[in-house]
């Protein structure tokens, strides 16, 4: 299995992504966290895409919503590309249209048999967790139910042992220093975390676990 789990994109570590991805190639990017924000979902895409393109990537958008019921087509669809680029936004939303398509149950099939690599950040993060409790200071899981007709789901993938909770000490993307209370919440409770800045970033690669810092340790 082959993870890249960030706060914010590549972090300061585009060098271990590209090493754990390898040679630049097509991408499925899933924008899906964002279908609560249908006046920012085409601009939060293309924010995405640009990066991608600069480094060499031949990114392509996969819409979850175009699969709600169809797992075996989005498994299908998914094994075409070695990598999948799971962007941020609404954790809950994120977590209900991968219960809805099935891509809860395809995405580990598909990376247990090392058939693509895994970046996902800040929601994208969130989501390979064991459970979502926390984050929902920072994302409203009431917006689960305009945006995708069901509850809120509250379990993660459980890909990774501990919660991740993104952009702590930056005031960049959580001006209001959401994310710093849930983590120091997390550590008064002794709740198993990372608590990353937009520097930072988990690698899973086979075996070996890495939490990289903005030092590049």
């Amino acid at each position: 299995m082959r993870l890249f789990l960030s706060s914010y994109r590549f972090g300061r570590h585009e060098d271990r992504f590209a090493s754990l991805v390898g040679t630049p190639g097509p991408v499925a990017v899933i924008p899906n966290a964002c279908d609560a924000w249908p006046a920012a979902w085409q601009g939060a895409v293309t924010s995405d895409l640009k990066p991608l393109r600069d480094r060499g990537f031949r990114p392509e958008v996969l819409d979850l919503r175009e699969f709600t019921g169809r797992e075996a087509e989005l498994e299908r669809t998914l094994a075409r590309f070695p990598l999948i680029w799971v962007r941020g936004g609404n954790t809950f939303v994120l977590r209900a249209r991968f219960a809805l398509s099935g891509a809860d149950l395809v995405l580990p099939r598909l990376l247990a048999a090392d058939a693509l690599a895994y970046a996902g950040y800040s929601a994208g993060a969130c989501l390979l967790t064991p459970d979502l409790h926390g984050i929902e200071a920072a994302d409203d899981p009431a917006e689960v139910r305009p945006a995708c007709g069901i509850e809120a789901r509250w379990d993660g993938l459980g890909l990774v042992d501990h919660r991740i909770v993104p952009h702590v000490d930056s005031p960049g993307t959580d001006p209001d220093g959401v994310c710093d209370r849930i983590a120091d919440r997390h550590r008064a409770a002794g709740i198993p975390h990372w608590a990353l800045t937009d520097d930072d970033a988990v690698v899973v690669d086979g075996d070996r676990l890495e939490v990289l810092t903005g030092d590049r340790s």
